[in-house]
This record gives C-alpha cells, sequence and structure tokens, in this order.
C-alpha cells in the first residue's frame, strides 16, 4: 500500500493541518492502491499564503530563469517517465501501453511547446507603429488556484501549471483525489529541479473542499478548472463573490460527421477515438453522423470494431481499454446504456454489465447504438463512457443542424475528400476546435470549446496569456536611440 499523506507547501513536504485519509482505488481490482490526505481549510489557506508570498519577487522574475526552472524540470521529468505511467495506471486505470505512449508523454510534449512557444513571448509590446510611445504590458494575474481532473491527469496538470510558471504566476494545485499519485510526483519533479518556495504549492482535497476554498479564496486571482460541467458550474458560482477571473474546460459531445466520400477507414478511426482511454475524454467524438447511403455499412463496420475491442486490467499489455476510473462512473454508464436500449436505441454491439471473463473491476461493454434520433439522452448528454451513438442525415445543412444542436461546443470531426466542403463545415460547425479527416491540431493549437464545454484556451500563446492581464501604458519614454 502506497501512503503519501503529505502536502507540498512552500518549498517542503508537509504534514497536513486539518488532513482526513483518503483511499484510492485500483480501478481494475476494486482494490486499495494508496492512502493520501484530503486537505482541510488551515490546509488551503497555508498553501495560499506562502503562493502569496512568493509572488512579488516570482512575478517579476528573470524570464529566463523561468525557463531554466522549467528546463531542469523537463530533464528529471525524462528520468522517471516510466514511474510516472505507472503511477497513471494505477490510479485511474489506463492499461499501461496507453499510460507510456499517450498520457505520461503528455508533460513533455506541453512542456516542449510552451517553451517553444515562450521563446519570442514579449510581455512589453508597442501599440501600433503610429502610436511610438503607447504600451501593452501583460503581467501575471497573481496567485492562481489550479483544479484538475482524473481522466488525463498529466495532460491538465502541464496545461495549467507550465504556463503559469512561465508567465510568472505562483501555484496552488488540486489534483483530482481519484488519481493524485502522478501529480505528487510531478511535485516531486519541480522540487528537485530547484523551484523556489512558495512558487509551486499542492494541497490534495476533493471539491467540496479544497477546490471550492481555492475558488472563494479573496488571495487567489484566478482559478483554472477542468472537470465536468456541472462542478465549473459551481464553480463560476463560488467564485464570482471575488472577481477572481474564472477559466474553465468542461464537457463535450462532439459530432463526426462522415460523408459518403470519406476514406475507408474514417469510421473505425472514429470509433476507436471513442473507445480510447475507455471513453473517457471530453472531446471523444460520442456522436457518429453518417451520410445515408454510407450508413448501412457504417453501423457494420463499427460492430465490427467494437468486438474486436478487447477489455482487460490496465496493469496488461496490449491493444486494449480499462476500466471506468470508479463505481460511480460505472455505474452512470450502465445508466446511460440502459436508457438507450429504454428511448428505442438499436443495440448493435455490447451492452449493460461487464464484458465476459471480468466479474470484478469497473469494466464496460464497449457499445454502439444505431438509429440514435436527435434529442435522445444518449444523443444529449456526455456519457463519459466507450459508448458510440450513429445517426443518419441526408444533406449537409441537416448534419449542420444536429451536430450544432448542443449545449457542448468542444470539439467537432468531419471526414470527406471534398475540400471546399470541410472549409465550409469548419466555419459552420459551433465548438472551439475542429479536426478533419483524421489529422490533429498542429504543435501550438490551443485546447479548448464554447459554450457549455468552457471557454478555456490551452495550450500555446494562448496558455500562457490565460494566466497575464493586459495593462495599457500612454507616454512611454522612448529612447532616441532605440527608435
Amino acid at each position: 500500500m502506497i501512503e503519501k499523506r503529505a502536502f507540498y507547501i512552500d518549498g517542503a513536504w508537509v504534514a497536513p493541518l486539518e488532513g482526513r485519509d483518503h483511499v484510492v482505488i485500483n480501478p481494475s481490482t476494486e482494490e486499495p492502491s494508496a492512502i493520501i490526505s484530503l486537505g482541510g481549510e488551515a490546509d488551503t489557506n497555508a498553501a495560499v499564503a506562502a503562493a502569496k508570498a512568493a509572488f512579488p519577487a516570482w512575478s517579476v522574475s528573470d524570464p529566463a530563469d523561468r525557463v531554466a526552472l522549467v528546463e531542469r524540470f523537463l530533464a528529471r521529468y525524462h528520468a522517471r517517465a516510466e514511474e510516472m505511467a505507472q503511477a497513471i495506471s494505477l490510479e485511474m486505470g489506463a492499461p499501461i501501453d496507453l499510460a507510456r505512449d499517450e498520457q505520461a508523454p503528455c508533460v513533455p510534449d506541453h512542456t516542449e511547446n510552451f517553451l517553444e512557444a515562450f521563446r519570442d513571448f514579449r510581455f512589453l509590446r508597442p501599440l501600433r507603429a503610429d502610436t511610438p510611445d503607447s504600451r501593452i504590458a501583460m503581467e501575471p494575474i497573481g496567485v492562481v488556484g489550479l483544479i484538475t481532473p482524473w481522466n488525463w491527469p498529466m495532460n491538465q496538470v502541464t496545461l495549467k501549471v507550465i504556463p503559469a510558471l512561465l508567465a510568472g504566476c505562483t501555484i496552488v494545485l488540486k489534483p483530482s483525489e481519484q488519481a493524485p499519485l502522478s501529480s505528487l510526483l510531478f511535485a516531486e519533479l519541480l522540487d528537485e529541479a530547484g523551484c523556489p518556495p512558495g512558487v509551486f504549492n499542492l494541497v490534495n482535497g476533493d471539491g467540496a473542499g479544497v477546490g471550492t476554498q481555492l475558488s472563494g479564496h479573496p488571495d487567489v486571482a484566478m482559478v483554472s478548472f477542468t472537470g465536468s460541467t456541472r462542478a465549473g458550474r459551481a464553480i463560476g458560482r463560488v467564485a464570482a463573490d471575488t472577481f477572481k477571473r474564472v477559466v474553465l474546460e468542461l464537457g463535450g459531445k462532439g459530432a463526426n460527421l462522415i460523408f459518403a466520400d470519406a476514406d475507408a477507414d474514417a469510421v473505425a478511426r472514429g470509433v476507436r477515438h471513442v473507445f480510447n482511454n475507455s471513453g473517457q475524454s471530453c472531446n471523444a467524438p460520442t456522436r457518429m453522423l453518417v451520410e445515408r447511403s454510407r450508413y448501412d455499412e457504417a453501423v457494420e463496420q463499427a460492430r465490427a470494431v467494437a468486438e474486436a475491442t478487447r477489455v482487460g486490467h490496465s496493469d496488461q499489455q496490449g491493444p486494449h481499454i480499462g476500466p471506468v476510473v470508479n463505481a460511480r462512473q460505472w455505474d452512470q454508464v450502465q445508466g446511460y446504456i440502459q436508457k438507450g436500449i429504454e428511448e428505442g436505441a438499436r443495440l448493435v454491439a455490447g451492452g449493460l454489465g461487464r464484458p465476459e471473463g471480468l466479474n470484478k473491476g469497473f469494466f464496460v461493454r464497449p457499445t454502439i447504438f444505431a438509429d440514435v434520433k436527435p434529442g435522445m439522452t444518449i444523443e444529449r448528454e456526455e456519457i463519459f463512457g466507450p459508448v458510440l451513438s450513429i445517426l443518419p442525415f441526408d444533406t449537409e445543412d441537416e448534419a449542420v443542424a444536429i451536430a450544432n444542436d448542443t449545449v457542448y461546443g468542444l470539439t467537432n470531426y468531419v471526414q470527406s475528400s471534398d475540400g471546399p466542403r470541410r472549409n465550409r463545415l469548419a466555419r459552420r460547425l459551433n465548438a472551439g476546435m475542429i479536426s478533419m479527416n483524421g489529422k490533429g491540431l498542429a504543435k501550438g493549437s490551443f485546447f479548448g470549446g464554447i459554450g457549455a464545454s468552457g471557454g478555456a484556451r490551452e495550450g500555446g500563446v494562448w496558455g500562457i496569456e490565460e494566466f497575464l492581464v493586459s495593462k495599457a501604458i500612454s507616454n512611454w519614454d522612448v529612447p532616441v536611440a532605440a527608435e
């Protein structure tokens, strides 16, 4: 049993002031794997006080020193990458190959991208060429509270912590209590890299406790949260009284528009994307809209992929999906599958209960519903499990109308060989991100949505600027020699 009860506050690992034990459950076995502490208000206050005291010096530190810290951190990460993958696999159930190949590499990938974006970053900028004595200053916002989820733990921690450090902010991180081990290792790496005391702090806790305390704390200038739309709404309410900046990256119900001229692998690629990480990705294309002439073929292709998808324990190597994170999530996914059956969708593959041979662990059968109608519960609500809904469409306008009829707006997908159509749809579909023909967004792009998916812009230059405030300055003294 792993025991990790300490918090990282003011440059040291310290015992909780108001801690209570929390057992981390291995989703594959339903057995305890670790014990951490959940902090109380005194722990939150101590971390915020440390960050507040460190802010004046860190906010005006040489940007080159911030880069050097991040580079030292990155070097130490590479030496412990396997340890990170093992932690993620244990705590949230990612199969070890997925943890090694996709989950843990989020740390170096995002860190390197932020370092590249920061290379030419200007904190002091001319307004325009015709206003030589006007300047726009970009300055760190202050102490930031970062609240991260369990589904891609290092993806979200890195997308928040690294740009906040580079921007000159000081940090209190509250990782998910469902997946705390990877974040504790992240804190160890920052400590080994020589992070100045108080610049980065970590307090474990739950949303109702430390999460709410950070969201409403008067000395926290900004809270950045990734998680459910329900929780994001609650954080916004709590934060409103202190007028802090709130950055939210929330749920999604992505539509994947597959036209008759899409490539042969388009359907299978879309199904695999939904099932990846056991369906626990906010940008998963969980609504597959297929042009009617290709619809029956697509349903059979989706069935074949689902039936070929293996489900197994997270510590087993190989191309399989693991469990969902906990009993609550398993129950929720089962409820949605039952709802799909009750509302008349055609169950093509999977269904209720655990896969054959797995009578323990939070495993879900890879599930396909066809003949789903707009407005059905499984078409409207985020399921967060390996469940795909397939709908037919006849015209481009109909496909756009179905895709846009949602409160969410994170990622939509287009599969077509018609270039002008792709360009047209990229502008018509309501989402923060549009991915087409299986091609991912380029390095330096941001991750974020609109509507009930939140308005975050994480990654690249946008991700750094989220932690800055702009200041307009007149009559800036410009030395003649510099002009």
